[in-house]
């Protein structure tokens, strides 16, 4: 059960489980060792969700062993203490003069830890697609250890965190309710006349304070706020220019308490929205409705991919990105858990406990309109993580 304030969000049973998954996903590949770079997966077995990725650490994880241990700079170690339920031997860190110097390196520091606690070390799970395992690290672990097989473990435990437990899907519903306040924030907020960073700044301000009942943190990507023509582009950041008037405003962002997220889009048009931008826009919720009633355990990604295609066909539309993504703990460059994507050629079969940001945006050059989203797969179906309507807002 999620718990307020800065406590360990998880109790140790819960992180005895995961371990016990990822241990016996180990088992499977053969390997004795894995090496966790990936922020969120070191969060998911232990709770530590400082911003200290920046430089070097890894959590290491032995078939043997009874915990993980954690290896990185000398002063975050106070706050896995705080964050975490490791013991005092389990925490292993290295002195600042490994901090991006020239003289020394931290996967020396790594590699003798491994030698020093890890009962067996041949053959040694690394995630090589990480944003954070650099070509360098392993380069670096080959030179160090040659003797030793190394396997690629890349996502295998972003495969483990796809399906939630009721302790997870907890947080990710307060995740929900943060999302729900900010877009309503911007709905209220958005006019003509404004600058799109002081509507930015409204998100902000409610995804920070969040409700009454908890509070919410950065999310692991910035809100994409893009008006006018440039409501075609995705991934742009927001400017000072003002907003104009009869445009839309396109706004995606998610709540996000302790690491769990529920992403939410919605285009808000200031003014009259010309007919055409109407069937658009109607095509889209069309769409993402005939899929949404898709979702129930049992079908596959590719199954509610399909629906969307054919129902914006029917429009004369079509969507050549994926529909959407598993989501859940996230941090920076992305809330996507990099498996599971609502697209054609994904067979992956929906299962209870699984999230997914339902994403049928359309950006077509100097025009788009988004309309997303963010649910979880029950027993019988879906629940949906927000609750703002599902609509173009007009105001």
């Amino acid at each position: 059960m999620s718990r307020t304030g800065d406590g360990i969000p998880f109790e140790k049973q819960e992180f005895a489980r995961r371990l016990a998954l990822v241990k016996k996903e180990m088992d499977r590949h053969e390997m004795d060792t894995l090496l966790v770079s990936e922020p969120s997966n070191i969060y998911y077995l232990t709770g530590y969700e400082a911003y200290s990725y920046y430089v070097f650490q890894m959590l290491v994880v032995h078939r043997d062993l009874d915990e993980p241990v954690w290896i990185g700079r000398f002063m975050d170690a106070v706050s896995v203490r705080r964050m975490t339920h490791l013991s005092e031997t389990a925490i292993r860190p290295y002195t600042d003069e490994y901090v991006q110097s020239s003289e020394r390196d931290p996967v020396d520091f790594l590699v003798a830890q491994l030698r020093d606690i890890c009962p067996t070390l041949n053959s040694i799970g690394t995630e090589t697609g990480s944003f954070y395992y650099t070509a360098r690290t392993h380069t670096k672990l080959l030179g160090s250890l040659p003797e030793k097989r190394f396997v690629d473990a890349e996502l295998l435990i972003n495969w483990i965190r796809i399906r939630k437990s009721p302790a997870e899907l907890a947080i990710m519903r307060e995740a929900g309710k943060i999302s729900n306040a900010m877009i309503t924030d911007a709905v209220e907020a958005a006019r003509p006349g404004m600058r799109e960073c002081d509507l930015a700044a409204v998100i902000y301000r409610r995804m920070i304070s969040g409700t009454e009942e908890y509070g919410g943190v950065q999310p692991s990507s910035p809100t994409y706020l893009l008006t006018g023509e440039r409501s075609g582009e995705p991934h742009a950041p927001w400017s000072d220019r003002l907003i104009g008037t009869d445009l839309p405003v396109n706004v995606e962002t998610s709540g996000c308490r302790r690491r769990y997220h529920a992403p939410i889009s919605r285009t808000i048009f200031l003014g009259t929205p010309p007919d055409s931008y109407l069937r658009l826009s109607n095509a889209v919720v069309e769409g993402i409705e005939a899929a949404l009633a898709k979702v129930k355990p049992g079908v596959t990604c590719a199954d509610v991919e399909r629906v969307w295609q054919a129902t914006i066909a029917r429009h004369g539309f079509h969507k050549e990105a994926r529909l959407g993504y598993s989501i859940g703990i996230g941090f920076s460059p992305t809330w996507g858990e990099r498996t599971a994507s609502l697209r054609s050629s994904d067979l992956t079969v929906l299962e209870p406990g699984m999230a997914f940001h339902m994403m049928p945006g359309l950006w077509l050059g100097d025009n788009g309109v988004t309309i997303t989203q963010s649910f979880i797969v029950t027993e019988t179906g879906r629940e949906d993580l927000t609750s703002f309507p599902r609509q173009l807002v007009i105001k």
